[in-house]
This record gives C-alpha cells, structure tokens and sequence, in this order.
C-alpha cells in the first residue's frame, strides 16, 4: 500500500527508531523497504558481517546514466550520559525548531528524500534519482563503501551525489581525511626499583604519544599550502582520546592500549601519516624487545576515511550551486561519507540543512527553516532532472 507523508510525518517516524550505532537499524530499514515497495520502487540491501545492519540503496526514474544520488546515513549517536528537555526519540516543536536526536543529523535529510519519493514518481523525470541510506557514518563511515561498490556495478553511473549532512546549506567541497587505531603495548612486569630489567608498557606508550604530540607541534607551526589553508585548523591533528594501563604504581606496567585518531586535509594521505608512526612503532617495539624479546607492540587500525577534494567544474558542485545561489568555497574538518563516493569517481558535495553545531548535542535540533530549505533543494533537483 503506498503511503504518502509530509517531510515532517516522515521525519517523526525515522527518529522513532533508536538507531544508536551501537544497536541494529534493520527496524528501520525495513520500513524504508515497505514504504518505497509500497510506491513500486525496488530497494537493495547491503548487510554487514553480523547481519544485524544493513545500507539500503534504490534507484527512482529511468534506468540511465546522469542521474543525481542522495546520500545520506541512518545511524545517529548516542544520549546516554545526556540531559534532554524531551524524549531525544520523538520530535517536538518550539521556537521555531524541531527538536529530536537525528533531526539534524541526519534524519532530517534522509526525511526529506523519502517523503518526496511520490513526487520524484509524479516527475516523470528524464534522469534518475539514486537514494543511499548507510549505516555505521558515525563510527568511521564504516558501511558506506559496501553499498558504494554495489551502487557502482548494479546502477547506472549518477553525475553527481549530494551528502546531505548538515551544512546551513552551504556547499561543502572539501573535508578532511582520517584515519583511526589503536595501539595496543605489551611490556614487561617487575619492581619499578628493578625497572631498567622490565620494560613498562606505560612508558612506551608515552614515547608513542609523544611522537604524536611533536608531530602535531609541527604541523601547527608550519606554513600551510593553498589547499590546506582553506581548513580550520589548516594544518594534519594527531590526537589520543582514551588510554588505559597499568595495575600499580610500583610495578612496572605490563599493558598499556591508547587511541589515537589523525585528520589530514585534502592534500595530504591519512594512509601516509599512519606509515610514518609505524615506521616510529617499529624503531620503538626493537629496542624493547633487545631487553625482553617476548614484548611488542600491536596496531590496528581501526577505520579509514578518505578525504573530499575540491573539484574542478565538478558536476555536484555546479548543480548544488545553481540551486542554492551558494558561491563560496566552503571546507570543513569532519569527515562523511562523500570522500568514499568521489573515491569511486563520483563528482561529490556536502549539502544539507542544519547546522554541524547542533549535531551530537543534547536536545539536538533542526530550525524548521532549515528544514523547509532542505525540502525545497531537494524539489529543485528533481525538476532539474526532468529538463
């Protein structure tokens, strides 16, 4: 049965899914299914390695090349440990705002495109319109690239992708790249008045860290390239968010674990930076082990996100342009999943309502006319699709 919803109807019933990135979202994209089968558009799963996810992928119109994919993810962060007004799963109106964990980002968006499947439908439109909801953005884009690659063999190749995350409707050109591990140090256990026969898993880590700090110094104190310069801060962070080791203060600790995250502007390779601390990681782990040969020191990488590069005469951006009036060049320092389509030769642009401010706030929101310009852009396109 096809059901027909407002951007806002659409908007409460996504949000009513606690798709916190740690739980399952297969409630959620089963109602997508249903709701797109119940227009006759046929949608594709891409399941993670569990089962318990999946992206959803669906093409609406003529079954051609040069169409436009909007993109958008159906994970949102958690509350827990926050203090919200209202219930973060059900969306409340006041002062102008629509209140609710995903309003912003981005539910928000992906409301948008479903609710306006009917008219996409009603369009007849010349070129297609691609619809991709992923999971897992919000963990290191993990989901993406699966329904990217399949997007790639089973549809006809799109001129451009819009990801729709928060921007103030801006045209986005350019992020950062990341790249996320873990370090993880097995050292030596003896009495600290006997340290120099241990190793202590505490102090090499330390070490580690301060290589990372150093490099971080420098980048800050450099001069940076035209391309690097449009970022804030224009220059690669080398950041350790969580650590852990150690069990007393008189031994010297046989474990130690720390996080680390490196975000890199466009002209510069998270996978490059990440050699460089390995290359450091192996000088670090020999010395250890010339006094106990059974420590080491295990990295695993944990997620890696490529930059978006600014395009030239890029098809996404000229298209988000003509529609918003938007001509300036906007960079931003967070990642999305838009590096990952451009990876895969698609021309790429951020453009969605709502401000990346709200985003992962307690009582999350998006202005209701932020939500309503989104809605507009959206209709923009696919008129433009039916010149």
């Amino acid at each position: 049965m096809a059901h027909i919803y407002t951007a806002f109807e659409m908007m409460e019933k996504l949000i009513a899914f606690p798709t916190v990135s740690s739980e399952s979202n297969l409630e959620l994209i089963d109602f997508v299914e249903d709701y797109l089968a119940g227009h006759g558009v046929e949608s594709h799963r891409v399941y993670d390695p569990t089962g318990q996810k999946a992206n959803l992928y669906a093409l609406i119109g003529p079954n051609v090349e040069g169409g436009v994919v909007l993109s958008g993810h159906t994970d949102v962060v958690p509350v827990a440990g926050q203090e919200w007004d209202t219930d973060p799963f059900v969306v409340s109106e006041r002062d102008g705002k629509y209140f609710g964990r995903g309003t912003c980002d981005m539910k928000g968006f992906d409301a948008i495109c479903l609710s306006l499947v009917p008219e996409m439908l009603a369009a007849n439109m010349k070129r297609p319109i691609q619809i991709a909801l992923s999971y897992d953005e919000e963990v290191g884009c993990v989901g993406a690239p699966f329904m990217i690659s399949e997007m790639v063999r089973n549809f006809p190749k799109a001129s451009a992708v819009i990801v729709g995350e928060p921007s103030s409707m801006k045209v986005v050109s350019g992020h950062k790249g990341a790249i996320g591990f873990m370090t993880n140090i097995r050292g030596f256990e003896i009495h600290s008045s006997l340290m120099n026969q241990g190793v202590s898993a505490v102090m090499i880590a330390a070490r580690l860290i301060e290589w990372l700090r150093l490099r971080f110094e420098e980048n800050m104190n450099a001069t940076p390239n035209a391309i690097d310069a449009m970022f804030e801060p224009p220059f690669t962070t080398l950041h350790v968010g969580v650590i852990n080791g150690g069990s007393a203060t008189n031994i010297t600790a046989k474990d130690c674990s720390f996080s680390c995250d490196i975000r890199c502007p466009a002209s510069q390779s998270p996978s490059d930076w990440y050699a460089r601390y390995m290359e450091f990681v192996h000088k670090v782990e020999a010395e250890m082990q010339a006094i106990i040969p059974d420590t080491y020191i295990e990295v695993v990488p944990r997620d890696e996100n490529p930059a978006l590069r600014p395009e030239t005469d890029g098809a996404a951006e000229l298209l988000a342009r003509q529609i918003t009036g938007d001509n300036g060049r906007h960079v931003v320092s967070y990642g999305t999943e838009a590096g990952q389509f451009q990876r895969e030769g698609y021309s790429t642009v951020v453009c969605g309502p709502g401000s990346i401010e709200q985003a992962h706030q307690p009582n999350e929101f998006i202005t209701i006319e932020q939500f309503n310009a989104g809605e507009e852009f959206i209709r923009q396109i696919i008129k433009k699709l039916g010149e």
